[in-house]
């Protein structure tokens, strides 16, 4: 099982969207805004890195999080910080770059067709 509290998991852009589709999980954009506003997933919270090293966001209760940045890096980051926090995620490898390449959603903060930048 990729969620642990023991340390975080990685999982793909493909297993990530089922979770999402089956509301088993969600999803948590990790970038800066102005990347989550060029373009993210439909649904996607924004909690940058920068707010959660800094001890300011709180992430959600209640489901599995799963996180994202643009190429899994950040994400992997992110995922680990939680875990030292006791907090159980795991991080898309590849991010929303192979988010974009599968072909699933981005919009930007209008709604309209999103880029990754």
């Amino acid at each position: 099982m990729p969620f642990s509290p023991h340390g975080p998991g990685r999982i793909t852009v493909a297993r990530a969207h089922r979770l999402l589709r089956d509301g088993t999980a969600v999803l948590v954009d990790v970038r800066e805004a102005d990347e989550y506003r060029a373009g993210h997933a439909p649904g996607a919270l924004f909690v940058p890195l920068s707010h959660l090293a800094a001890g300011a966001a709180a992430v959600p209760d209640g489901k599995d999080l799963v996180l994202i940045c643009r190429s899994g890096n950040r994400s992997r980051q992110a995922a680990a910080l939680l875990a030292e926090r006791g907090v159980a995620a795991v991080d898309v490898i590849g991010g929303m770059i192979d988010w974009a390449a599968e072909g699933l959603p981005v919009q930007d903060a209008h709604g309209a067709a999103g880029t990754v930048v």
